[in-house]
């Protein structure tokens, strides 16, 4: 395959950022930013390690930053504006400290604060009660953060349920994820991509307890620190962990009722000393959903007439049986070393039952016969991964070195049974059932080793980021598909086959940013290099491509007064195809009906600019623009080997041009009630050629998210989340507007430990889905349902000591190749 970035374009590229360092360079000089620095003690001899260190804006008391002090007591806040700060410092056992006055007159400014000294309290574990919690959703420059742990409506719900209320996120009926309207985007846990695109990936999450995640992250424009892929941003799924000295646990469990049962079970464990740090997690998920989808096909002829149709009633119930498990040590070899490993693991058993009815309907618009399909599908899901981590601090001002090394497995078994039945219109049998069988059996290896450098310029107030990274990918996929119409076990040649990928990718990248008085700076560039080859061992088919791509990035903010901040970036990123989409095996949901990979797919590059404007430090406005060349669509569409067989597909578009102007508007009432709303405006054109269709199709599109908490009294609180979305369109793909909307009350009990939540989602049963493809030989309506008006009651328990300890990071080396993976 050749390399999809021409000469001209790569000379331009790095001229373009050559100039941008060249200025950077010429523009750093002695500036520097202001920082507030101090040590926390115990007794006036001895420092207090670890403490909460809060820096507070002097009018409002409003957090600006927080930070612990190390062991020995020191802490430090870099980047500070001009203006009047207090600084306080708590710990348990001790009581609040005496607020430390701090007054930043100049941007170049370094405070030194007297110590703040501690004194013991009897009463200090109500004292270090934070009654001022996170906001469930923190709007920043560069990103979207959504604090689940503080959300009642999430309570019992599963991680994919909790990003469809997310702000921007949109899952549509082939649980494909998209954010502000673009697909491509990269879901992480923990910075680790997880192992699945489509379907599979939204399985993955129904099986993740919402109890289990602290946060999600939601970033537009990444760094060049991260990898390269995902044309329309990162989420990342942030789980819970305890950073308390001594031991601490968290138990949490659920039961929600819609159609059907659902039920999470879960529990934390950490008990860490100066020296050690040992973790583990647990969590168990049984659910069982369903989901309703009639549809409608027509097809027509070269000339656009209407030759025949499908009217189907497909019913699918499923039942997830998930199990997860983390365990995992960090060594603080020294104050300046410290060495991790973490092993996890999931086993995961999803049944499907499906019942298919199909009319079929002749070229005059008349019913003439009908077919029957019954299904019983059984999927297994193993993954095991194994990280090695080392941090190491080389001196005061904060370089560091940082490595990981992942090796992860996934294995995956598929058992499928189809009985189909035809009949006339008196239902009568026309012909002898046609009974499929089908299994499949899959390997993924991936073997990944990055290694982090980042050294601090004081000299100029600004950072300096270097790293290097290397993955290697091995598929192996080996499906086999029976006819036992005849009462025998005949090898069905036409579906089978086997497929094998590898895959090597080698990166490497330099950040580098910088501040000055009212402005910052950064810029990156990052390299990566693909060597790819795919081959079917049933026809011999394959391919091998090898292509080496510049993905340059810049983001640069200024400050106009203390009312407004603008922002502005710009970043060049690549989404390369799953795995699972490269896979040429074929998954039939009917005789009518099978989906398919496609392992000529070309990955699809973007450019990427967004303009922020933030006023108060509240209101978010963002204009964005992209451009997107082979852009990756699921295609419906008729298939070569019969008359009226439908095949859905991954197909290459030439272009989609994206508008997006997003505002995030909150508000409150004083303590009780806050409010956060973030609504979406974009138009987003696709063009291209694809199965004998002309398109160029885009239409605006308004998406709204509105979160909101009341405060009650005696420790009882309320949340409402409400979501509407005006008509969207994915290429071919055309959807109607939905809303929904959904409630929860929480109850905090034995001194806040503990909490009972009561929440129901899509309280009208309003989210149902209705939409429309169109082209030139065939055309589809559909309407979907789910389980998704469901009553949940929670209860989660938090135990053990509460002394806070230094943070560790636990991300690993094989971030990208992860998400991509079956």
């Amino acid at each position: 395959m050749k390399n999809s970035l021409s000469l001209q374009s790569q000379h331009s590229d790095k001229v373009c950022l050559l100039l941008l360092f060249f200025l950077f360079v010429c523009t750093s000089v002695s500036a520097q930013q202001a920082t507030i620095a101090g040590k926390v003690m115990e007794t006036t001899h001895k420092p207090m390690g670890y403490a909460n260190v809060l820096l507070l804006k002097a009018a409002d008391s409003s957090l600006v930053k927080g930070t612990l002090s190390d062991e020995s007591g020191a802490f430090l806040f870099e980047g500070i504006a001009v203006g009047r700060y207090r600084v306080v410092a708590s710990m348990v056992g001790f009581g609040k400290s005496k607020a430390m006055e701090a007054n930043v007159n100049a941007e170049a400014e370094a405070l030194k604060l007297n110590p703040i000294v501690m004194s013991q309290s009897a009463t200090a574990l109500k004292e270090v009660v934070i009654e001022a919690q996170k906001p469930l959703i923190e709007q920043h420059l560069d990103k979207t953060v959504l604090n689940v742990q503080n959300s009642i409506v999430s309570a019992g719900n599963t991680a994919l349920e909790v990003l469809e209320k997310a702000p921007g996120v949109v899952i549509d009926q082939n649980d494909n994820i998209s954010m502000r309207g673009r697909q491509g985007v990269i879901v992480m846990v923990d910075g680790k991509p997880v192992p699945m695109s489509g379907s599979e990936l939204a399985n993955m999450l129904r099986g993740m307890s919402a109890s289990s995640v602290e946060k999600i992250e939601l970033i537009t424009n990444p760094s060049a620190k991260y990898d390269a892929a995902g044309n329309s941003g990162i989420i990342d799924i942030r789980l819970k962990r305890d950073k308390s000295l001594g031991t601490n646990g968290t138990l949490s469990a659920s039961y929600g009722q819609g159609r059907f049962a659902k039920s999470n079970q879960g529990v934390q464990l950490n008990h860490r000393t100066k020296k050690f740090n040992l973790f583990g997690s647990y969590n168990y998920v049984l659910r069982k959903d369903f989901n309703d989808l009639d549809i409608y096909r027509r097809f027509l002829d070269e000339n656009g007439a209407f030759i025949g149709a499908y009217d189907q009633q497909n019913r699918f119930d499923f039942v997830f049986n998930n199990h997860s498990g983390r365990v995992g040590a960090d060594y603080f070899l020294s104050p300046k070393t410290v060495l991790g490993v973490v092993a996890s693991g999931f086993a995961s058993d999803i049944d499907r039952g499906t019942n298919n009815r199909s009319s079929v309907i002749n070229a005059d618009g008349q019913a003439e016969s009908s077919f029957v399909t019954g299904a019983d599908v059984e999927h297994g899901r193993r993954n095991q991964a194994y990280n090695f981590n080392l941090k190491h601090t080389i001196d005061s001002l904060g370089s560091e070195i940082t490595a990981d090394v992942d090796y992860i497995s996934y294995r995956n078994t598929d058992e499928q049974n189809f009985t189909t039945n035809y009949y006339n219109l008196s239902n009568e049998q026309i012909r002898d059932p046609y009974l499929l069988y089908g299994t499949l059996d899959g390997d993924l290896t991936i073997k990944s080793a990055r290694a982090d450098y980042r050294q601090p310029l004081a000299g100029i107030g600004g950072n300096l980021e270097a790293g290097l990274k290397s993955s290697l990918v091995t598929a192996d996929n080996d499906l086999e598909f029976y006819d036992r119409s005849n009462g025998g076990n005949e090898l069905d040649t036409d579906k089978s086959n086997h497929f094998l990928y590898d895959e090597n990718i080698n990166a490497a990248y330099v950040n580098a940013n910088k501040k000055w008085k009212k402005t910052g700076l950064q810029l990156g560039l990052r390299l990566e290099n693909t060597i790819a080859k795919g081959r079917q061992l049933t026809d011999g088919q394959k391919f091998d491509r090898n292509y080496t791509q510049l993905f340059p990035s810049a983001a640069v903010n200024y400050s106009l007064n203390k009312k407004h901040d603008l922002g502005m970036s710009v970043s060049r990123r690549i989404n390369r195809p799953s795995y699972n989409q490269l896979n040429p095996f074929k998954n039939f949901l009917d005789p009518s009906t099978y989906s398919a990979g496609n392992p000529f797919l070309k990955p699809e590059l973007s450019y990427s600019f967004e303009l922020t404007h933030t006023l108060d430090q509240r209101f978010i406005t963002k204009l964005s623009y992209s451009r997107t060349t082979d852009v990756m669509v699921q295609v419906l569409s008729p298939a070569e080997e019969g008359e009226k067989l439908v095949v859905q597909t991954f197909r290459n578009l030439a272009s989609l041009d994206y508008y997006g102007l997003t505002v995030t508007a909150p508000f409150s009432i004083g303590n009780w009630f806050n409010s956060v709303n973030n609504g979406t405006l974009y138009y987003g054109h696709y063009k291209g050629f694809v199965a004998d269709t002309d398109l160029s199709n885009g239409t605006p599109t308004f998406n709204l998210n509105s979160n909101n908490t009341i405060k009650l009294p005696n420790d009882w609180s309320a949340e409402l989340v409400g979501v509407y979305r005006s008509r969207e369109v994915y290429g071919f793909l055309e959807v109607d507007p939905l809303w929904f909307m959904s409630v929860g009350v929480q109850k905090q009990f034995w001194d806040r430990k503990a909490s009972l939540k009561l929440n129901v989602s899509d309280v009208f049963y309003t989210n149902k889905a209705n939409g429309y493809t169109a082209l030139a030989s065939y055309e589809e309506n559909f309407y979907q349902r789910r389980d998704t008006q469901v009553a949940t009651l929670s209860f989660n328990y938090r135990f053990g000591q509460a002394q806070s300890g230094p943070s560790r990071r636990r991300t690993g080396s094989a971030e990208e190749e992860t998400r991509r993976a079956n």
